[in-house]
């Protein structure tokens, strides 16, 4: 009897384990599947987006080769995205790496509509201009003389237009000037009263101008020809170089604009004789020049 319900008890506990070893089993395997279609669908979104990127390249290649000028912004953003495709197809496949790509594929499409506005209208432009040169060619072919002398006048209005755009002065003055107890600058003619030079300039309006912060430079020549203060090199893109006194600052809105500045007393006092200012523009452009002497 007491075999029997020893037998009874282990056909039980055998029993349990077998429905605990199927369910572990039957939950093993749904995991597996649901991990399974977890990457496959993951992986499909990557393919979705790598699709997505090479329409996009395409769309670039395709403008680039229409062009009838290198474009170097649709250039740069074909570049782009090849480095997008690159990241995506080697990238671990994750949602918030989609996502974070994802949304960058609809950053990248609001791009490309811009950038093809613009090659469009570029296009447009470029047709109009070409129909009026030809036009104009044909002219300039029946009037040899006229097309010397339109060459001429064109070359003078780029001239004019770019000699335009540049900033001048209207006024520009230098006062030797010492400063009372009271702090009020009073004008001298004399070296050993002289605290400072008052170099003031009037920036004459311009409508074509870029407004915006400028700098222009003062360079104080004293008797012996030497740049007097501290001394600093500016050089231009064209490779010119001056050595200056001082750069003054002042931001430019197309209006004209008087701007002063002070050229300090050195270690010693001013020397008597002639002094010379200049002053340029950050071209390096020889803008105005005044000459003074103390006594």
């Amino acid at each position: 009897m007491t075999e029997t319900k020893s037998n009874n008890g282990l056909k039980v506990i055998a029993g349990l384990l077998g429905v605990v070893l199927l369910g572990t089993i039957i939950y093993t395997v749904s995991l597996y599947q649901d991990k399974k279609k977890t990457t496959t669908a993951l992986q499909q979104e990557k393919d979705l987006v790598v699709e997505d990127l090479n329409s996009l390249k395409s769309e670039y290649d395709k403008a680039i080769l229409e062009s009838n000028a290198t474009n170097e912004e649709l250039v740069a953003a074909r570049d782009n995205i090849a480095k997008y495709i690159d990241s995506v197809q080697a990238m671990k496949t994750d949602i918030a790496s989609l996502s974070r790509y994802r949304r960058q594929v609809s950053v990248l499409k609001k791009e490309r509509e811009e950038l093809l506005k613009q090659v469009d209208s570029l296009t447009q432009s470029n047709t109009l201009l070409a129909m009026e040169r030809d036009s104009t060619f044909v002219e300039l072919e029946k009037q040899t003389v006229f097309n010397d002398s339109l060459i001429v006048q064109n070359t003078q209005l780029a001239d004019a237009v770019e000699r335009g755009s540049a900033l001048s002065l209207s006024t520009f003055s230098v006062d030797a000037v010492r400063e009372r107890n009271n702090g009020k600058l009073v004008s001298t003619a004399r070296a050993k009263a002289t605290d400072k030079f008052k170099v003031c300039f009037t920036v004459a309006d311009n409508v074509i101008a870029e407004a915006g912060d400028r700098e222009f430079f003062i360079e104080v020549l004293d008797p012996q020809g030497n740049v007097l203060g501290d001394s600093y090199t500016k050089s231009s893109e064209e490779g010119a170089s001056i050595t200056y006194s001082k750069g003054t600052n002042f931001y430019y809105e197309n209006s004209s604009l008087d701007v002063c500045d002070y050229i300090n007393k050195p270690a010693s006092d001013f020397q008597k004789g002639n002094y010379m200012v200049n002053v340029y523009d950050n071209g390096l452009k020889l803008l105005g020049t005044s000459k003074f002497s103390l006594k």
